[in-house]
């Protein structure tokens, strides 16, 4: 028997003292409901003993509060956080996040197999777990120009790395329901291991066979009704809550202690702003028992359920032989963090400061051609034009028609119905393509907004109600090697540079945060009513879904509105 399980042995029945021993609280215990009084006996990164009392070489007084496993982030794009992973590992581990599946779609998006070896690089330095997913649809669609392909022959070669857990979201349904053989080509590479889902909306026998292929996953839900056929179907359901798709009211009624085991928790994109003022899963368990979930549903998604998901079979219990991911919270209800351990280490800022960096990538990833205002303009037609609706707090969007204004041989923005011009430019330097069309529901009066992030394929995305001032707004996105611009009148009046793939900041995520405030203010000023203007901005390059219907050429057969071909 080797050392290191005799030690675990000694410690766990109390023979030797333990490493670390909280004292004089309670545990949830996730398997009866019940809040247990007892110490917990942690030996290096497991858990060694709890229902007892244990000595320690090191104790901590957690009287009065309630000790819960580390919460686990299902499925999350760490640049939605427009911070490095390093700088996200600083700035959610805190609240109780040990876990973190992401899915570093939008960096291979741009950067391809440079993007993924990044993320693996930096999930090896931090503090929390994270754990990779290999993106599974780049480029995302043909209707965009990405800056990457990535067949399957580039993927297997990161399959078996130490942090890569199986397949991220595969997104293209219907390619799989149609056989597109670039599709099961990457399915059956990575039968018998985890395949992510993401398939919106898909129903009945065309979602069996989506998931007769071994996909077992699905963030995408956003109604009761549709997460309860994919439970039945043999899906565990990702309740998601992020900055723009935010669907954890409407699946509510699904929280519950009888359908938990089937559930997780996750946030897909969510910015550092957002975490600041609210929260991150800490904010969904506090939002969800608020309403009336029960505590011991949403904190099972919160751990047990997801780590089980995703086979990660080591964590998610407060129990002996188990990874020492703990949150000290002060109640159930507040779910406050008030002391976390990941892998059997207390989360200080000295722990942190001990990480090795990781050189950035990417760097000059933003090639758009210099654009004018002549650029921007629209030919006048006599019919109906197509307009993108925004529907707030979805990145899906409608296509709407509607007759607008003349000036001269151009067509105009009509900003008493709330419609003003929107762009796509290329900006990896493969077409120069540029596209223009209109967009309904920014609530801009004047001035313009543009961003690098744009899903999936990421170039850059425009919008506003002067041409000159969106001119200015995609050139200045050059000059600071992506990011995000707001012009007002030919002026900057807000930015923050993500030269990281036009992703990332190479800033802390504190300011990143601030940055984002004082951005969010001046989109305002330009009379922007969402809540999330640039990250609503960054969504709206997908192309529109608003019924689905699939044609045997495998691609969504709506009528949808693409900007970029």
């Amino acid at each position: 028997m080797s050392d290191a399980l005799e030690r675990l042995i000694d410690q766990g029945v109390g023979r030797k003292p333990a490493d670390i021993v909280l004292k004089g609280g309670q545990f949830f215990d996730l398997a009866t409901g019940e809040l247990v009084a007892s110490d917990i006996a942690m030996s290096g990164d497991r858990i060694v003993g709890t229902c007892g009392d244990y000595e320690g070489r090191e104790e901590i007084d957690v009287s009065g509060r309630i000790v819960v496993p580390g919460f686990i982030d299902t499925h999350l794009h760490i640049e939605s956080s427009l911070v490095t992973p390093h700088e996200f590992d600083r700035c959610v581990l805190p609240l109780g996040i040990t876990t973190a599946i992401c899915d570093p779609h939008e960096i291979a998006n741009v950067l391809g197999t440079e993007g993924i070896q990044f993320f693996l690089d930096s999930a090896v330095e931090t503090i929390m777990d994270i754990r990779v997913q290999l993106s599974s649809c780049v480029p995302a669609t043909h209707l965009e120009t990405a800056g990457a392909d990535l067949p399957i022959e580039r993927l297997t070669p990161f399959r078996h790395h130490p942090k890569v857990i199986g397949l991220a979201e595969f997104m293209n349904f219907p390619g799989v329901i149609h056989k597109d053989p670039v599709c099961l080509a990457k399915l059956d590479a990575f039968q018998g291991g985890h395949i992510d889902g993401h398939a919106p909306l898909l129903r009945g026998k065309e979602l069996n066979g989506y998931l007769a292929t071994g996909i077992r996953t699905d963030h995408e839900c956003t109604s009761a009704e549709e997460a309860l056929e994919k439970i039945r179907k043999g899906m565990h359901i990702l309740v998601r809550e992020g900055s723009v798709s935010k669907d954890l009211h409407a699946l509510m009624p699904i929280i519950t202690e009888r359908l938990s085991p089937y559930l997780a928790l996750c946030t897909d994109d969510r910015n550092p702003l957002d975490i600041a003022e609210q929260g991150h899963l800490d904010h969904m368990i506090r939002t969800a028992i608020a309403a009336g979930v029960e505590p011991l549903a949403v904190y099972r998604a919160a751990s047990i359920s997801a780590a089980r998901a995703f086979g990660l079979s080591d964590r998610g219990l407060v129990a002996p032989g188990w990874r020492a991911d703990l949150v000290v919270v002060d109640s159930l209800e507040n779910c406050k963090a008030e002391m976390v351990f990941s892998g059997g280490r207390r989360v200080t800022d000295a722990l942190f400061a001990r990480r090795k960096p990781v050189e950035p990538v990417g760097l000059d990833s933003v090639k758009a051609r210099e654009v004018k205002a002549a650029d921007f303009a629209v030919p006048h037609s006599d019919g109906e034009t197509s307009v993108i609706g925004v529907l707030p707090g979805k990145i899906i969007t409608e296509h709407r028609r509607f007759r607008l204004p003349a000036e001269g041989n151009q067509t105009g923005p009509d900003l008493d119905r709330d419609i003003i011009k929107v762009a796509v430019i290329e900006r990896h330097g493969v077409n120069g393509n540029h596209a223009n069309g209109f967009v309904q529901g920014f609530g801009l009066k004047k001035g313009a907004i543009a961003s690098t992030v744009g899903h999936d394929s990421h170039n850059i995305c425009v919008v506003g109600v002067s041409e000159e001032d969106m001119a200015v707004a995609a050139n200045r996105l050059g000059q600071i090697r992506g990011g995000f611009v707001v012009v007002e009148n030919g002026k900057v009046t807000g930015e923050i540079a993500l030269p990281i793939a036009g992703l990332m900041s190479l800033e802390p995520y504190e300011r990143v945060r601030d940055i984002l405030h004082h951005l969010r203010q001046a989109a305002f000023a330009l009379g922007a009513t969402l809540e999330e203007p640039f990250l609503q901005l960054a969504f709206l390059p997908l192309p529109v879904i608003p019924h689905l219907k699939i044609s045997d050429r495998g691609l969504v057969d709506v009528d949808k509105f693409a900007l970029i071909g």
